[in-house]
C-alpha cells in the first residue's frame, strides 16, 4: 500500500501541494496533459527548483495570459469536472476536494450550496491546484492519505471579500476537527484550498504512520518567511495492509473514587460506541489510595464521542490521549464444523484458529460442558487454516 504523509510543519496551500508531488515525480508534461481535458484557457506552467532557509525545494505557478479570469459557482465547476476526460479516480478526488472547500464557503457565507460563489478558489490557478492534487495522487499511485497539524497562523489577509482574519473564515471552517500545530509566527499559512486538500483526503492526523519511506518531495510556497522554511514536506511510503499497521488514539485516566460494579458498565458503553479495546489495571495514586486505570484503544475519530462517555459514566473529572501505532494480524471470523456443532472461531494472518467465548460459551451450557474441554475440541479439529 503507497502512503502519502502530508507534513505541513509550515503550513500547505494548493502551489505547495502540487510542487511537492512535482519533485515526487509527477511529470509536469503529464500534469499540462490532463489538464487539458478541462476546458480552462489563458493560462500556462511553470516549476523549478528554489531553496528556501537553504532547503532546496520545488516551485509550482500558474502564470495568466489572460487577465480578465471568470469566477465561478460550485455547480459550475462540478460540472466542469464530471463532464471532462479525467480519469475517474481524478474527478473523485477533485469533486471530494471542492465539495469540503463549498460546504466551507457555504457556512460561512449562510447560502447552499449550489449558490456558493467563489471568488480566489475559483479562478484558475486554484482550479489547476485542485485538479493537479487529484492527478498527482493518482499518477503515483497512493492508496491512503495521512496529514500533520496544521499551524493556525494569526494576523490578517487581503481577499476579495476585503481584509479578513488569519485563517480566513473558510480556511477555519476546513480546521475544524484537525489538530493545530505549535504557532509558528504570522501570516496565512495554511490557504483555503490547502485546507480543503488535507480535511477531504486525509484519513488521520498526527505523527507519522508505520510504513517504509520511499521519497521526500518539498514543495515551495511563494512567501519566504524568516522564522522558518515556507515548505511543504510530503513523504512517501510503503505500508502493509492497512489491517496490519494502523494509527490509533490512547485515551487514559486514573479512577480512585467510583464503585467497582460501574467498571463493568462503562466498559460495555465504550464498546457499544466502538472503542476498539477496554482495559483496567490497579495502581497506587496520590495520598497512597489503591486506584484503577482505565485505558481505552479507539480510532482517531471516535475521541470526542469515547471521551464524552468516559466522563459522563465515570468518576473521571479530565483524561489523556495521544497517538499510537498498531500492527495486528490480518483476521476473519468464519464458522467451523465441530463435533460439538458449529462454533465461531477468529482465523488469523498465520492460520491460528481461535475459539470465539461467546459461541464456546453457548455450546458449553448447551451440552453441560467444561467451557475449557469446548475450547481444546475446537482447537484440536479445527486446527490451522
Amino acid at each position: 500500500m503507497k502512503v502519502l504523509y502530508f507534513d505541513c510543519f509550515a503550513g500547505i496551500a494548493g502551489d505547495m501541494t502540487v510542487a511537492a508531488l512535482i519533485e515526487l515525480g509527477l511529470p509536469l508534461e503529464t500534469l499540462q496533459q490532463e489538464l487539458s481535458s478541462l476546458p480552462l484557457c489563458g493560462y500556462t506552467l511553470a516549476s523549478g527548483k528554489v531553496e528556501r532557509h537553504g532547503v532546496s525545494g520545488t516551485s509550482f505557478k500558474v502564470a495568466l495570459t489572460e487577465e480578465d479570469q471568470p469566477h465561478r459557482h460550485y455547480s459550475g465547476i462540478s460540472a466542469m469536472i464530471e463532464k471532462s476526460a479525467l480519469k475517474p479516480r481524478v474527478k473523485e478526488l477533485a469533486q471530494r476536494i471542492f465539495l469540503k472547500l463549498a460546504q466551507a464557503e457555504a457556512s460561512v457565507h449562510g447560502v447552499p450550496l449550489e449558490r456558493v460563489h467563489f471568488h480566489e478558489v475559483g479562478a484558475v490557478d486554484s482550479i489547476v491546484d485542485i485538479v493537479g492534487t487529484a492527478i498527482g495522487l493518482d499518477h503515483l499511485g497512493i492508496d491512503r492519505v495521512c496529514a500533520s497539524g496544521l499551524p493556525y497562523g494569526h494576523g490578517f489577509v487581503k481577499t476579495a471579500h476585503g481584509l479578513l482574519p488569519v485563517p480566513a473564515p473558510a480556511t477555519a471552517k476546513l480546521m475544524e476537527g484537525i489538530p493545530l500545530s505549535a504557532d509558528i509566527g504570522p501570516g496565512e499559512r495554511v490557504t483555503p484550498t490547502g485546507a480543503a486538500i488535507v480535511a477531504a483526503l486525509a484519513e488521520s492526523f498526527g505523527p507519522p504512520p508505520v510504513m517504509t519511506v520511499t521519497g521526500t518531495g518539498y514543495g515551495a510556497g511563494e512567501k519566504d518567511f524568516p522564522e522558518l522554511p515556507n515548505l511543504l514536506r510530503l513523504v512517501l511510503g510503503e505500508s502493509a495492509d492497512r489491517k496490519e499497521a494502523q494509527e490509533v488514539l490512547v485515551l487514559e485516566t486514573h479512577i480512585d473514587d467510583m464503585p467497582a460494579e460501574i467498571f463493568g458498565f462503562v466498559m460495555e458503553r465504550l464498546m457499544e460506541a466502538g472503542a476498539l479495546d477496554v482495559a483496567f489495571s490497579p495502581l497506587q495514586m496520590k495520598k497512597n489510595r489503591p486506584g484503577t486505570r482505565l485505558t481505552v484503544i479507539a480510532q482517531p475519530d471516535d475521541l470526542q464521542k469515547l471521551s464524552a462517555i468516559i466522563l459522563a459514566e465515570s468518576s473521571a473529572i479530565g483524561l489523556r490521549y495521544y497517538p499510537a501505532g498498531r500492527i495486528t494480524l490480518p483476521r476473519s471470523c468464519q464458522t467451523r464444523a465441530t463435533s460439538l456443532g458449529e462454533v465461531r472461531v477468529k482465523v488469523l494472518g498465520d492460520g491460528r484458529v481461535t475459539p470465539e467465548y461467546e459461541s464456546c460459551r453457548e455450546i458449553a451450557l448447551e451440552k453441560g460442558m467444561p467451557l475449557f474441554e469446548v475450547y481444546r475440541t475446537v482447537e484440536r479439529e479445527c486446527g490451522k487454516g
